[in-house]
C-alpha cells in the first residue's frame, strides 16, 4: 500500500496542530521527497546517521529537524551533507517539535508518563494550553532511589538524581528534553520531584535548596516515544510500514 505524501502530511498536521505553537523551527514537512509514501522511519533527531540507517524509506519522521531559529540559513558543512543525503534518496523529512511534546495522545510527555506509570493531573506551567509538561502523581509512591532505578530500567539510561535518596515521591512534575527550567514551576506547585532530560549547573542548587528531588534521564532518552507513537498511528491509518531507529545518544 502507498499514500500520497500530501495526504499523510495533511493528517499529521491536523492531529498535531502546529499552528497553535510558537516554536523555534518550522513544524511539518521540511524536505519534500517522493510523492508516494510506502514506508516511514522515525527517530529522535534527523542526524546523518539516522538518514543513512533509514535505507530506502520514503519518509523520515523526527522530533528534532532542521532550520532552527537564529541558526545560519546557509547550506554548507554538516547541514549540506544532511540535506544532500535526503535529496539523494528522495526521502521526505517530517518534523514536529513542540507540537509533539504537547500532544495529548502521541506526545513525548504523555508517552513518557505511560512508560513510567505517571498519572497526569494538570499543566506544569499554569496557563499552558495545550500543556507541554505536566504535574501529577506516581501510580504507586516510592522512594527517590527506587524511582531513579525505575528510570534507568525503563529508559535504558543511567538517570542523574539530585536529592535525598530516601525521600518519598508522591507528586511529580515532568517535561521531556531540555526543560530543566521547569523545576521552578514544579516547586511552585508543591511537587515532591521533577523529571526532565537535561540538567544545568543552577538546577542542582535549586533542587537542594528547595528540597525537591530532581531527575535528569537524558534529552534523547525521554524523547524517543512520541515519534514512535505518531509513526505507528500514521502507519496504521494508511496501512504502510513503520520502524523506529534509535541512534544512540548519551545526552
Amino acid at each position: 500500500m502507498a499514500v500520497e505524501l500530501s495526504e499523510l502530511v495533511h493528517l499529521a498536521n491536523h492531529w498535531l496542530a502546529p499552528e497553535c505553537f510558537q516554536d523555534g523551527c518550522p513544524n511539518g514537512l521540511q524536505v519534500e521527497g517522493k510523492q508516494q509514501v510506502q514506508s516511514i522511519v522515525s527517530g529522535v533527531t534527523a542526524s546523518l546517521a539516522l538518514i543513512e540507517a533509514a535505507g530506502d524509506a520514503d519518509l523520515l519522521l523526527v522530533h528534532h529537524g532542521y532550520f532552527w531559529k537564529n541558526e545560519s540559513p546557509r547550506l554548507y558543512g554538516m547541514k549540506k551533507r544532511r540535506i544532500a543525503a535526503l535529496l539523494g534518496k528522495e526521502m521526505s523529512l517530517l518534523a514536529y517539535h513542540l507540537p509533539l511534546d504537547a500532544h495529548a495522545e502521541y506526545g513525548n510527555n504523555i508517552q513518557l508518563a505511560h512508560r513510567l506509570d505517571l498519572v497526569p493531573e494538570g499543566a506544569l506551567c499554569k496557563g499552558d494550553d495545550p500543556p507541554i509538561g505536566y504535574i501529577g502523581r506516581l501510580a504507586m509512591p516510592m522512594r527517590a532511589d527506587e524511582f531513579a532505578a525505575l528510570l534507568t530500567e525503563r529508559l535504558h539510561r543511567q538517570a542523574l538524581h539530585i536529592g535525598d535518596h530516601d525521600s518519598m515521591i508522591h507528586r511529580i512534575g515532568w517535561c521531556t528534553g531540555a526543560a530543566q527550567f521547569g523545576i521552578e514551576d514544579a516547586v511552585a506547585q508543591g511537587m515532591d520531584a521533577y523529571l526532565t532530560g537535561e540538567v544545568s549547573e543552577q538546577t542542582v542548587h535549586i533542587a537542594r535548596e528547595e528540597g525537591i528531588a530532581f531527575f535528569a534521564a537524558g534529552h534523547h532518552a525521554t524523547e524517543r516515544y512520541g515519534v514512535i507513537a505518531l509513526g505507528e498511528a500514521l502507519a496504521q491509518q494508511f496501512n504502510i510500514h513503520h520502524r523506529f531507529i534509535d541512534i544512540d545518544n548519551p545526552v
